[in-house]
């Protein structure tokens, strides 16, 4: 390739990677001190005894319905995909949605962070714009809050109706709920109403920015300003083709529900096999709220999730502050290592058959 103004287009590349790199380790080892405080505080010999008392074939139930919890997400993507016009096979799909939660789970952030990983992988497996991998994933994640706020809810209501008062960690999770309820349908009505003038909004925000980058980044060429809005009018119009399409909504967020279902079930079945039984209506509210903390500056929500959850289950359960973090740590083994595993190979082979197919 031909070096522009000293450097080759390879470098840039190579120096965002750095920063991503770096921004990823950091937040990993942030993760490690929040997660490594958690378990001094509660004990560690503690909750090595409680995980030493884990039963083997419970464990591997857990696994299981890991794995059922990604398909549900994947054909909930493999839905959206296919009204966008871009189908894939059903199998494809779960393994691509395993890649994004993947770089969900190593980017700062979480789903914020990973998102243009995300659509980057999808657009590649599925060969089509990047808007539309983009507009696919964010679909996705948008109709995932629909089914959770229902489940925080019914199992808050159950919870609250049996308890003589709130407890304040409770009353933190109803709240949490409460906020929910609110703003996504409040957020939904004004994103839809105003879907227009917010698509031009963002075209006049980022069309400069876009256009400064490409004259500094060596090996890039500034793009004309009608280039950059037709992408972003083809990000919009793909979201406008999803929220149309009544039957793929309901069969998305069927498999959504199917999936927060798994994802409650594996945190059962992780307490259980540490030989504690809870209510279902307990871990129904704690998964979904917990899942807020995925925001925070961790990968994944690393450290910030198992917090949520352990300060919830205590209360809401009686559990041991012992065997709740130990089934914790069971339940996010499942649900965050197993996608890194799995994810991590499926977004490794497109990465490669991306660099394959690039030109030279």
């Amino acid at each position: 390739m031909q070096a522009v103004g000293g450097f080759k287009p390879e470098t840039a590349d190579e120096t965002i990677m750095d920063a991503d790199r770096w921004s990823t380790i950091a937040g990993f080892v942030g993760a490690v001190i929040v997660l490594s405080a958690l378990v001094t505080v509660v004990g560690v010999e503690d909750v090595l005894d409680a995980l030493g008392s884990a039963r083997p074939g419970v464990l591997v139930l857990v696994l299981l319905v890991a794995v059922l919890w990604l398909s549900a997400w994947g054909l909930a993507l493999w839905t959206v995909l296919s009204t966008l016009g871009t189908p894939m096979s059903a199998p494809r799909s779960i393994l691509v949605f395993t890649a994004a939660v993947f770089s969900n789970n190593v980017t700062p952030f979480g789903q914020a962070g990973g998102e243009p990983l995300s659509a980057l992988l999808i657009s590649q497996a599925a060969d089509s714009e990047y808007e539309t991998g983009l507009a696919a994933i964010a679909s996705v994640d948008t109709l995932h809050f629909v089914p959770s706020l229902g489940l925080a809810i019914g199992g808050f209501t159950f919870l609250a109706a049996g308890a003589a008062r709130l407890g304040r960690n409770l009353l933190f999770a109803a709240i949490a709920v409460v906020v929910l309820a609110t703003a996504l349908p409040v957020g939904a009505y004004l994103g839809w109403r105003y879907r227009y003038e917010l698509e031009a909004t963002v075209v006049r925000a980022l069309t400069p920015i876009i256009k400064v980058v490409g004259r500094v980044v060596p090996g890039r060429s500034e793009p004309a300003g009608h280039a950059v809005a037709d992408r972003i009018e083809g990000f919009f119009t793909a979201i406008d083709r999803v929220a149309g399409d009544r039957r793929a909504l309901v069969l998305s967020m069927g498999f959504s529900a199917l999936g927060w279902l798994a994802l409650s079930g594996a945190l059962w079945l992780s307490l259980y096999a540490l030989g504690a039984t809870v209510p279902v209506s307990a871990v129904v509210l704690v998964v979904p709220v917990a899942a807020i903390a995925g925001v925070t500056p961790l990968p994944g929500g690393s450290g910030a999730i198992e917090t949520v959850l352990v300060t919830l289950l205590v209360p809401t359960t009686g559990l041991a502050a012992n065997v709740a973090l130990s089934g914790v740590l069971v339940y996010r083994g499942a649900t965050y290592l197993l996608p890194i595993v799995i994810g991590g190979g499926v977004a490794s082979i497109l990465g490669a058959d991306r660099a394959r197919d690039a030109p030279e």
